[in-house]
């Protein structure tokens, strides 16, 4: 065990920030195992871009292997039982319940996980190279890469966003050209033409579009769970509106025929809350 996070979910980013920090630690790995997950690689053979994540190896030079046999999944599976259970413990003993706490927990972990359960290997030699691009090079490769046409005016939108390219840059492309767009973990955009970087201005304009309609197997539970939130929370402000309601009635002074915060006029103008009116006799 050489690295790990903790992440609500299984994401790209999420991968990237612990390739990135694996880097960091021990250098630049001679190649990368994985399973054959969508965020590994493409099952589409005739598509010949590489998933985001596919893509960082490649320019790290790191040659990417996915397990096609159930045995090579099931020593994964065995890391993650005994990580599972014993990671639990772990924390409940050193009194952490936060991620934030446990991700700065966690780089003690490997150690003392290594003492006891690691095999010795056969090949003593550390197949690690030293990482010599500087940390804003690393951290441009483990960022997610998009590309977007810019239009007449040197703008683009991205994911609900107008991104403004500045006048005045020596490097700036012209309309129609192809800009690439590194999104970085924090949220910070770096725009780059030919690899020289751009100046921009982000302007909000539709932020229901910067959250992904798409979910997949390690993704479904946590949007699950967000809606779910979602309704509690307008359940609960329901709730409270009816409680205040009930409380006015019961009290003998007011009916609700407008928003209970409407503002209060007089005369013929009047709105809020009334004065409640004795039901009508026959």
């Amino acid at each position: 065990m050489l690295a790990a996070r903790f992440d609500p979910t299984a994401t790209t980013q999420g991968y990237l920030a612990v390739l990135r920090s694996h880097i960091e630690q021990h250098g630049v790995p001679l190649a990368l195992y994985s399973d054959r997950h969508s965020i590994f690689t493409k099952h589409d053979s005739e598509d010949g871009v590489p998933a985001q994540f596919e893509r960082a190896p490649l320019q790290l030079q790191i040659e990417p292997i996915c397990a096609t046999s159930p045995q090579a999944k099931g020593r994964v599976e065995r890391l993650f039982q005994t990580l599972q259970d014993r990671l639990v413990k772990a924390l409940r003993l050193a009194g952490i319940s936060d991620i934030d706490k446990a991700n700065a927990w966690l780089p003690e972990y490997p150690a003392q996980h290594n003492q006891r359960f690691a095999v010795a290997q056969r090949n003593e030699a550390d197949m690690h190279r030293p990482w010599l691009g500087g940390q804003d090079k690393l951290a441009g490769i483990c960022a997610l890469h998009h590309q977007r046409q810019l239009s007449a005016q040197l703008s683009c939108r991205f994911e609900g966003q107008l991104v403004q390219i500045e006048p005045g840059q020596m490097q700036a492309p012209k309309a129609r050209a192809i800009v690439d767009i590194a999104q970085h973990r924090d949220g910070r955009l770096a725009l780059s033409y030919r690899g020289q970087a751009l100046r921009y201005k982000r302007y909000a304009c539709d932020d229901h579009l910067s959250r992904s309609k798409l979910a997949d197997a390690k993704t479904v539970g946590q949007r699950v769970d967000q809606a779910a939130d979602k309704e509690r929370k307008r359940l609960a402000g329901l709730a409270a509106s009816i409680a205040h309601q009930d409380s006015q009635r019961r009290a003998g002074i007011y009916t609700t025929d407008s928003p209970a915060n409407a503002p209060r006029t007089t005369a013929a103008g009047r709105c809020g809350l009334s004065p409640s009116r004795p039901a009508a006799t026959v």
